[in-house]
């Protein structure tokens, strides 16, 4: 017998292959679960960290944001002309809707001018034709005296009694009786009435106005009642006379009456004056 055979013996006994790897397996769970507790445990735990290196994407970057800012100003200054343009179009229309507008009123109103015109044209040579049909018929023979000679409302001239420039006025027109008329004639063998007027008085140093209307207004109105030699007759209203010739004195005036009569000396009522005005 040995002499150790009595000694108890230290060493464990061996557990067999089953029991180890089960108790390995035990042992593996619960360190994993210490592990996961460990991470989710107190903030005083370092986690895990682990840097992930992410891929570069800025190159070419700051081209693309300038090429956009580009863009973006250029749009905005495409529209800025854009909307001026637009304003400007707006205007010029605008400018030209108003400028037809006028020229439209304007052509209304010339027309209406010119048909006025044509009117008191027309009304004009109506009267002269009256007056000239009555004149005609006052001018041939009204009948005979009881000696059987025929008398005719005709006027031979007359003395005046008018002094001074008047009696030169009157003088000139009576010198002048005879001369043919002629619409627009100034002389020195043709007149109208109102250009027979006008020389008269320029003899005297007097320029009148061209035409009758304005001559109806040159001087002082005078009543008919109320006639001197020299003083101017008119037919129509002052200011718009058709008609002029000069008062002689004696009941009579000259004028330059027609294209039939010519420059004649015509007792007063063989046409009735309108009115009369007085420039010397």
């Amino acid at each position: 017998m040995s002499h150790t055979a009595l000694i108890p013996s230290h060493r464990k006994p061996r557990r067999n292959a089953s029991k180890t790897a089960l108790r390995a397996g035990v042992a593996g769970g619960v360190l994993s679960t210490i592990a996961v507790a460990g991470a989710a445990g107190p903030a005083h735990a370092e986690p895990v960290t682990q840097t992930i290196e992410m891929p570069t994407i800025t190159a070419g970057l700051s081209t693309t944001v300038a090429a956009s800012a580009e863009a973006t100003q250029q749009v905005a200054l495409d529209l800025e002309t854009q909307a001026h343009e637009d304003a400007a179009a707006t205007t010029a229309a605008k400018a030209a809707k108003k400028a037809k507008a006028e020229a439209v009123r304007k052509d209304e109103a010339k027309k209406k001018a010119e048909a006025a015109a044509k009117a008191k044209a027309k009304a004009e040579a109506a009267e002269r034709a009256s007056r000239t049909a009555e004149r005609t018929t006052l001018s041939a023979p009204s009948g005979s005296s009881a000696s059987g000679s025929s008398v005719s409302t005709a006027s031979a001239p007359v003395s005046s009694s008018a002094t001074g420039s008047a009696a030169s006025v009157v003088a000139f027109v009576q010198a002048q009786v005879g001369d043919a008329y002629v619409p627009g004639g100034t002389g020195p063998n043709s007149w109208d009435c109102s250009g027979l007027v006008q020389a008269a008085f320029r003899t005297v140093g007097v320029d009148l106005p061209r035409v009758s209307q304005s001559q109806s207004t040159a001087g002082t109105q005078v009543g008919l009642g109320n006639l001197q030699p020299g003083d101017i007759l008119y037919w129509g209203s002052a200011g718009s006379a058709y008609h002029v010739g000069v008062y002689v004195g004696g009941g009579q005036f000259v004028g330059a009456q027609n294209s039939s009569t010519g420059v004649v000396q015509r007792p007063l009522d063989y046409d009735m004056p309108t009115g009369a005005v007085r420039i010397l």
